[in-house]
């Protein structure tokens, strides 16, 4: 880790090097410091346009500033502090300048921008700033910012932030102004992020019904962020919880590899969380979190739970146990997940709101109050509170592992128990992601794709029922094709950082199907992407 700490101040980036511009993608700028893509000047940089952002939207509110455990994220937190308190802009941090939680950051910038609503001017509108490559290897590094809807921002935001950072890169930082660290350590100011999230867990979770459960539960957190705020849940609530796992290593050594090798704390794999599914029969139920505690892995005795599967779990058990939302609320998705979640909702009578790749995409939904339940197939979902009100904007990974507590403590059935009543009324669905090489024209020619560019009448022996190219709940591009069957589907979109394509499907016919779709699906693919 020291030659990444080294190459984190010693590096410069080149502007002029695609490569090693500022570059948002789904979840903010990540990169690595020995490559030239995450470095001081990145964070300096990406800091001073987000300060010259909150200037041209009038913000003059705090910006709650978060840091999560890799190597990188406390050089450059320290970096974005700087910058923020040489323009004088209000810092909130956490107290003792200890590591916060994705969640906790939606939900402090909503907290304070609600008490904005009820009197307080509206330039005191609140922001923030994450430092946090999610799931990402020890060696990664990422910044991600979230406007004062608390969820992460949207393209035109970033896209504003990008060209403004990317100016100050090519002019190397000449008019970008820095206070020391001791200066800036002094300007910040402490807000116990920890203790105001627990507190408020009653809200949108029943944490009543936990405690009368007297559920054992597990948790892992897998050297994250996630560590204090399970401690305090346990200590507030009186629960009988454990957490296995108390290390904080930035190397992450204690990490068991994942499918391909490398350390990734990537909750939703059941090779990174090897270490919690060895003694997952002390629990009745346990969990596990990435770094910055934005996605949810649950575990049962039937081992880890597909993502998927436990979105369909949480979405029917909510709209039957949350009497309080009102029957219009939509419920979202994105294009890759599974479809078992379309029968769940249309089950219920209620509204689909199905959108591209990316939590994004429900950030105004959830913001507004008009979208109950918002879920993506990396494991990542957050919800209103229990009277339908905002809870955070931004994925939630420890209020959904208390929700599959909840729903066990409540229903007497595990989630994996849960969830199989649901093939019994739907079917079982079967669902596989594989990736596919691909060359740059390739990746080009799924831009200029559209429903006329299908010809096929069938996938895998069903009749075609929908060419999709832009998103049905808010019409969106999704960047790649999905086409869909009565029994099955796929989606297809280019990856933005590899040579590849990723193709998503399901059957609910089988394995075996699955199978014939997934080629059927490369067969249509290879006649649309050379045109």
């Amino acid at each position: 880790m020291e030659a990444i700490l080294k190459a984190f101040f010693n590096e410069t980036p080149d502007a002029n090097v695609a490569k090693e511009r500022v570059a948002f993608g789904t979840s903010g700028h990540r990169g690595r410091a020995t490559e030239r893509t995450f470095n001081a000047a990145h964070i300096i940089a990406i800091t001073q346009a987000v300060v010259d952002y909150r200037i041209e939207e009038g913000y003059q509110g705090p910006l709650f500033l978060g840091l999560d455990t890799h190597a990188l994220s406390r050089p450059a937190w320290e970096c974005a502090l700087r910058v923020l308190a040489a323009n004088k802009v209000p810092v909130l941090v956490e107290k003792d300048h200890g590591y916060t939680a994705t969640p906790l950051v939606s939900h402090a910038i909503l907290q304070h921008n609600r008490l904005q609503g009820q009197g307080l001017s509206a330039a005191a509108k609140a922001d923030g700033l994450i430092i946090t490559p999610s799931h990402n290897p020890p060696e990664d590094g990422g910044i991600k910012y979230n406007p004062y809807h608390g969820g992460p921002a949207d393209t035109d935001v970033t896209s504003w932030i990008e060209l403004r950072a990317n100016a100050y890169l090519i002019r190397q930082l000449s008019d970008i102004t820095l206070v020391s660290l001791e200066e800036a350590l002094a300007h910040a100011q402490e807000h116990d992020f920890t203790a105001h999230y627990v507190a408020q867990l009653g809200n949108v979770v029943d944490m009543t019904a936990i405690q009368n459960a007297n559920l054992i539960l597990g948790v892992d957190p897998m050297g994250g962020t996630a560590l204090p705020v399970w401690q305090a849940v346990a200590q507030h609530y009186g629960l009988n919880l454990d957490v296995v796992n108390t290390t904080v290593d930035t190397s992450f050594s204690f990490m068991p590899p994942d499918h391909d090798g490398k350390i990734r704390m990537d909750c939703s794999s059941a090779d990174a969380m090897a270490n919690l599914l060895k003694i997952k029969d002390r629990f009745d139920i346990a969990f596990g979190n990435d770094p910055d505690a934005d996605r949810h892995g649950i575990v049962d005795a039937n081992g880890l739970m597909n993502p998927n599967h436990f979105l369909a779990v949480c979405i029917d058990y909510l709209i039957t146990h949350r009497p309080e939302w009102a029957a219009t609320l939509k419920v979202g998705k994105t294009l890759v997940s599974s479809s078992m979640i379309d029968r769940v909702v249309a089950s219920h009578q209620r509204e689909l709101y199905e959108v591209p790749v990316g939590f994004k995409w429900f950030v105004d939904g959830l913001h507004e109050g008009w979208l109950a339940f918002g879920g993506e197939e990396s494991a990542g979902a957050s919800m209103l509170t229990r009277d339908g009100k905002p809870w955070s904007t931004d994925k939630d990974g420890i209020a959904l592992c208390l929700l599959a507590a909840e729903i066990t403590a409540v229903t007497g059935k595990t989630p994996s128990e849960y969830y199989r009543t649901l093939t019994e009324r739907f079917g079982e669905p079967f669902y596989k992601r594989v990736d596919t090489a691909c060359t740059v024209e390739e990746k080009a020619a799924f831009k200029k794709l559209s429903a006329e560019s299908v010809t096929d009448t069938t996938l895998a022996g069903d009749p075609i029922t929908a060419v999709l190219v832009d998103a049905p709940g808010n019409g969106a591009a999704i960047g790649g094709l999905k086409v869909t069957t009565e029994n099955g589907w796929f989606a297809a979109r280019p990856s933005g950082t590899e040579s590849l394509y990723k193709v998503y499907a399901e059957s609910f016919k089988g394995s075996r199907h699955l199978d014939e779709l997934i080629e059927s699906a490369k067969a249509l693919l290879s006649g649309v992407l050379k045109g």
